[in-house]
């Protein structure tokens, strides 16, 4: 991998972090554990998607942080199957493979971010440093909420509006539910990114757009009354016309 580099000094030590690494790269896996190993932070490394799944799956990890392209098992199925095993720790998905398209599917398959190499080491502690902390910073949510005539089933990642069942994405929803807690209020895309997906997303790309775009073809377009609003030069609004 390309151009990984890290300086120790730039970065802070995080203390008792253990991380899976699913990589079948031997110098990938060689460069990133050494990183990991000289800030403290505890790896287990599985050198396929199935080895990584079976290890997630009966070992408790901070922040797990995966290959895309692997053998046995994708990247994104590996994501996909540990959803679907109620498995919760946040992961990080690593790819040469750019492009919203490929953003998109990582974050849907249930990853909480991507990143695409090479990417310098310092960066990708941060986010470590980010995922493994969200757990511990959120207070304790309700599990149901409401605005207007939406209601939202936190646990059971249900959506009814007037009635009407909506299927959502994992991200959807969870863009959905911040809008819903910060109703009325202006939201700025860099708020969105730092609080929804605990990143700072690149300013050229146009991630948000595409996710507000989708959210509002599901849950503001087949209704007569409009929740998400456009404030242009500032972000955007959830509240009643």
């Amino acid at each position: 991998m390309e151009d990984t580099r890290y300086d120790l000094c730039e970065v802070s030590t995080i203390e008792f972090m253990k991380i899976l690494l699913i990589e079948d790269e031997l110098k990938a896996i060689e460069t990133l554990k050494k990183g990991f190993l000289e800030n403290n932070i505890r790896v287990d490394v599985a050198s396929d998607g199935q080895l990584g799944f079976q290890m997630a799956n009966s070992n408790h990890y901070d922040v797990i942080v995966s290959d895309i392209i692997m053998p046995n098992l994708s990247g994104f199925d590996l994501v996909k199957l540990l959803r679907s095993n109620r498995v919760k720790t946040p992961v990080i998905l690593l790819t040469a493979l750019s492009g919203t398209d490929n953003t998109v599917e990582g974050l849907e398959s249930g990853a909480d971010d991507y990143m695409v190499k090479p990417f310098e080491f310092k960066e990708l502690l941060a986010r470590l440093k980010a995922l493994a902390r969200r757990g511990k910073d959120n207070p304790i949510q309700h599990k149901t909420l409401s605005y207007a005539d939406v209601k939202m089933d936190i646990d059971a990642k249900e959506i009814i509006r007037a009635g009407k069942k909506i299927d959502l994405t994992p991200k959807e929803f969870t863009l959905l539910e911040y809008f819903i807690r910060h109703q009325g209020r202006v939201i700025s895309k860099g708020e969105i990114a730092e609080k929804v997906w605990d990143i700072n997303f690149d300013t050229n790309t146009n991630m948000i757009e595409v996710y507000i775009n989708y959210l509002r073809n599901k849950i503001d377009r087949p209704f007569e009354k409009k929740l998400i609003h456009t404030i242009f030069g500032s972000g955007y609004i959830f509240k009643e016309d």
